[in-house]
């Protein structure tokens, strides 16, 4: 196992997926970034502000022109169009040109804010993901897709725009909470379902060390997620096929997340999501009932919350059609072949999808 990755775009080395186990060599991989001739602009959240900005600033600050820093208020709420405005107004301030540098410090919303932002500010400027919860680091900071929530809808506005660098430190997980920690183990399980089994294996074998933030057990479980995503994106970088088996468990599990006005977290919605198309999947025929058995219960083992009583299933399905996977007036469905294997599906009726919701009850 390297502690790298090179994700390629058309054949082409594109950026790095660094992994360490402190900040320490990130100064280096900005300088190679050029970064002693750009303004650098840190855009992170409250939350993160207090743990890990003052260590980026030591950090930085030798290595660059200039240093500021834009800070949001935490959550999902802040991941709108407002608040990519005022990081607009804050870099048009402090004279920000296209050949300077945006670092996102933070958790997913951080990553597909200032990703977006990057994207769109003076038509596309560099930036780099530095992830720090469990759940960036294998999915959202890899792959270049950007945006925000537009009013009540997830992801409805934004970009592909690849980073110039993702730098993991695994040890910004020890201070993750461990509701956050088991956000990013529902998209790790997705990526063992979706792609391998032989990793499912390991995941399953190795749970105790996992959710005891073993950092070894932790470095192998991120960098074989990282791969399975970097694979996959290397050969649809625009989502206009495989892609999109990226993503099982979210297609209900979005609209659980806006019926639930986001009071649960995205991973948790995917978690929950994923129990929904293991169910269908096994309706149909693609997975045993056994695999279902046995993978809901790998799921369920790290404790997600229940979707609650008074959620109604026809709802839910209704907001599915008012999402981005819709396609010429049909959901399209990421569902298993079996376990390691997915394709996309737009035979799934709403019946289907509403006895599916009550397995969750």
């Amino acid at each position: 196992m390297n502690d790298n990755i090179t994700v390629h775009y058309d054949g082409e080395p594109i950026y790095k997926i660094q992994f360490a186990h402190s900040f320490c060599t990130l100064a280096d991989e900005l300088e190679r970034l050029g970064s002693r001739n750009r303004k650098v602009c840190i855009v992170t959240e409250t939350k993160v502000e207090s743990l890990y900005l003052d260590q980026l600033r030591h950090i930085i600050e030798p290595v660059c022109r200039e240093l500021i820093s834009f800070i949001f208020p935490e959550g999902e709420s802040s991941k709108n169009l407002a608040t990519v405005s005022d990081l607009y107004e804050f870099l048009i301030r402090n004279k920000f040109d296209r050949k300077d540098l945006l670092i996102a410090l933070g958790g997913g919303v951080t990553g597909d804010l200032t990703g977006f932002a990057a994207a769109t500010y003076l038509r596309g400027i560099d930036f780099i993901q530095v992830p720090t919860t469990l759940l960036a680091q294998v999915d959202s900071s890899i792959g270049g897709k950007t945006g925000v929530d537009f009013q009540a809808f997830k992801n409805m506005v934004g970009a592909f725009h690849m980073p110039k660098l993702v730098y993991i430190n695994i040890n910004t997980l020890t201070t993750l909470p461990e509701r956050e920690f088991n956000c990013g183990l529902g998209e790790i399980i997705k990526h063992g379902l979706i792609k391998s089994r032989e990793y499912l294996s390991f995941i399953s074998d190795k749970k105790e060390d996992i959710k005891k933030r073993n950092p070894e057990v932790l470095k192998e479980m991120i960098y074989r997620s990282c791969m399975i995503k970097k694979d996959v994106v290397e050969r649809d970088p625009k989502e206009q096929g495989e892609r999109a088996i990226l993503n099982f468990g979210h297609t209900l599990g979005h609209a659980i997340e806006k019926k639930m006005d986001f009071k649960l977290l995205h991973g948790e919605c995917v978690a929950l999501g994923s129990i929904i198309a293991l169910y269908i999947s096994c309706q149909m025929g693609r997975i045993t009932e056994e695999e279902y058995v046995e993978n809901r219960s790998l799921i369920e083992w790290f404790e997600y919350p229940s979707l609650p009583d008074d959620i109604d299933a026809e709802e839910l399905v209704e907001i599915t059609k008012v999402d981005k996977k819709m396609e010429n007036g049909f959901v399209k469905f990421i569902l298993l072949n079996h376990i390691g294997e997915a394709e996309i599906v737009k035979t799934v009726t709403d019946e289907m999808m509403k006895e599916a919701v009550s397995c969750l009850r």
